[in-house]
């Protein structure tokens, strides 16, 4: 019987691929290089190709149309090729810029898309020593000489941006000038080259006024007519969804979805905590979970013991294949990457030859934070939430997607991917792990993860419902709070990141289909099905839309959820 499911089983698989024929390697360099990579330098080098290093993004009219042309270009082109997985994920790239770039107009629409996107721009070439720190600061130089350039399309581009936007983009700027004031130059301390070191002070110094101006610009000129409307429409919203995560649902079905989930964790939240304490509620345990935390200055050490644990409880109980034993390299987050995050990971670019080193960035409090201060930070790193953390970015998520996406050869799944599949595979795995017993049945670490699912479900919900005109602002943040389980200041922080960031459904839309095609897996795999198995089967396709991964696995078009 396991021989005729073996054999069932890759007559199916290969069924699904025949006829896949992958597009021309020439055609496929033509576009990340004319394309892709021309318009998009800063991804160049966080991808690993540094001839672009020097190079900026080009935001004038003038470039946005020879944007637009050279995309309707390359999908002519790609369209006449036979269909095939990779052919797919190029097209759909290409059609969720063009909707980007002609329907939905960011360009037009965020000031913030300039003032970060020039920080990113240098952060890459701060962030990795992929160069001599002399070579990187020189590339760092020739994008910031630049800014000129950058801030003058800005100001001719910007026409009646919604009200939030121009708001969040105020609100960023004084980080962002302090990051230039600061951690830029921390960053390239060893260079003793006096020359150069005159050079970057003159472009750095260019760079930080330009960045005052610009947020003078906003607040006296911009933010007075910033009447627009931050809502995509549901028209614009399905082929965003489409486009970027190859998810056709008809939107009201796709909120029943997402609020069944919903519904789903809310009624294991409230089981979970009568379990724990039935005197107290829910809120009330959670807070006492927050001061379960270690000391700042046994922080890292707490997340070595985190990661060896979870290595090993992986392996012993043949969850994935680690396809290198090797840990990531654990630290404190470097200064300039300390007031972006408290917690990430940092794999080098699919093409970097040089710095290939993969860090799991911690950021401690700072000496001169009074002990309230100190307290109130150590909170977010709560002993549920460092499982979910470590787990999320590291074991068995991001980092071990990161090991497997050495291998994979197509240039196409490399350097083009759904956040559905990368960001829903981690948030999958924070519930998978503590299904598979990690945890050892521990009721507040079910708790915090149930939070953290109520979080992105609330996501969800109010991604779909503000864009489509069911929901204010104010109702989305009161939804977080209310149904997600979220503080008053934590809603208002993610309702703000979603009137930009709209389909941030994807990471329990990602959970939720990979759910869906490990039990049709499963059923098709009967006795044959092996965790372990499954899991290194869907590592090996890459990071695509679930729909593809689908195919490849089940040989066939079936629903996604």
């Amino acid at each position: 019987m396991r021989l005729v499911c073996t054999i069932l089983f890759l007559c199916v698989t290969l069924a699904g691929m025949a006829g896949a024929q992958p597009p021309p390697a020439e055609l496929v360099d033509h576009f990340f290089d004319d394309v892709y990579f021309k318009f998009n330098p800063t991804i160049g080098t966080s991808d690993g190709f540094h001839q672009y290093d020097a190079q900026l993004e080009d935001y004038s009219k003038t470039a946005m149309n020879a944007r637009v042309k050279a995309l309707q270009d390359a999908e002519r082109e790609f369209a006449k090729l036979p269909e095939d997985p990779d052919r797919d994920l190029i097209l759909n790239s290409i059609r969720a810029s063009l909707l980007d770039l002609q329907q939905i107009r960011t360009w037009e629409k965020n000031p913030d898309i300039y003032s970060s996107g020039v920080t990113n721009s240098i952060f890459v070439i701060m962030s990795r020593t992929f160069a001599p720190p002399a070579e990187r600061l020189q590339s760092l130089i020739a994008r910031e000489r630049q800014f000129p350039a950058v801030f003058a399309a800005a100001r001719a581009n910007l026409k009646n941006p919604p009200r939030i936007y121009t708001q969040v983009a105020i609100e960023q700027l004084p980080g962002i000038v302090s990051f230039f004031q600061h951690d830029v130059p921390d960053a390239f301390k060893q260079v003793t080259d006096s020359k150069l070191l005159a050079e970057f002070q003159e472009s750095n110094g260019m760079a930080i006024d330009i960045l005052k101006s610009y947020q003078g610009f906003l607040e006296k000129d911009l933010l007075p007519r910033s009447h627009g409307d931050f809502r995509l429409g549901a028209a614009r919203y399905r082929k965003k969804l489409l486009y970027e995560e190859m998810v056709d649902i008809p939107l009201d079905k796709l909120l029943d979805i997402g609020m069944a989930d919903l519904r789903k964790n809310q009624r294991a939240f409230a089981e979970t905590a009568a379990k724990i304490d039935p005197s107290k509620t829910p809120q009330q345990i959670l807070d006492q979970a927050t001061h379960d935390h270690p000391a700042p200055d046994h922080l890292l050490q707490s997340f070595r013991d985190l990661l060896g644990g979870l290595k090993d409880y992986i392996i012993a109980h043949n969850i994935i294949t680690i396809p290198s034993p090797v840990l990531p390299i654990l630290e404190e987050s470097p200064p300039f990457m300390r007031a972006l995050t408290t917690a990430s990971m940092d794999t080098p670019g699919p093409y970097e030859k040089v710095a290939k080193e993969a860090f799991f960035n911690v950021t401690l409090p700072e000496p001169s934070w009074t002990p309230e201060h100190v307290e109130e930070y150590m909170q977010a790193f709560s002993r549920g939430n460092n499982v979910g953390t470590a787990v999320h970015e590291v074991y068995p998520g991001h980092y071990v997607q990161f090991l497997w996406m050495q291998n994979i050869t197509s240039k196409v799944r490399k350097l083009l991917g759904a956040n559905s599949n990368s960001e829903g595979w981690a948030h999958y795995c924070e519930q998978m792990m503590q299904d598979e017993g990690y945890g050892n049945g521990d009721l507040k670490l079910r708790l915090g993860q149930l939070q953290d699912a109520l979080l992105r479900d609330a996501r969800y919900v109010v991604g779909i419902e503000m864009h489509t005109g069911h929901m204010t602002y104010e109702q989305g943040i009161d939804f977080f709070v209310k149904e997600g389980y979220q503080t008053h200041a934590i809603g208002e922080v993610e309702t703000k990141r979603g009137t930009s960031d709209p389909t941030y459904l994807y990471y329990t839309l990602g959970k939720l289909e990979i759910l869906k095609l490990r039990a049709d897996y499963k059923k098709m795999r009967g006795s044959a099905f092996t965790l372990e198995e499954f899991h290194n089967r869907f590592m090996r396709e890459g990071t695509p839309p679930i729909k593809i991964v689908r195919k490849a696995l089940l040989g066939n078009d079936s629903p996604v959820l």
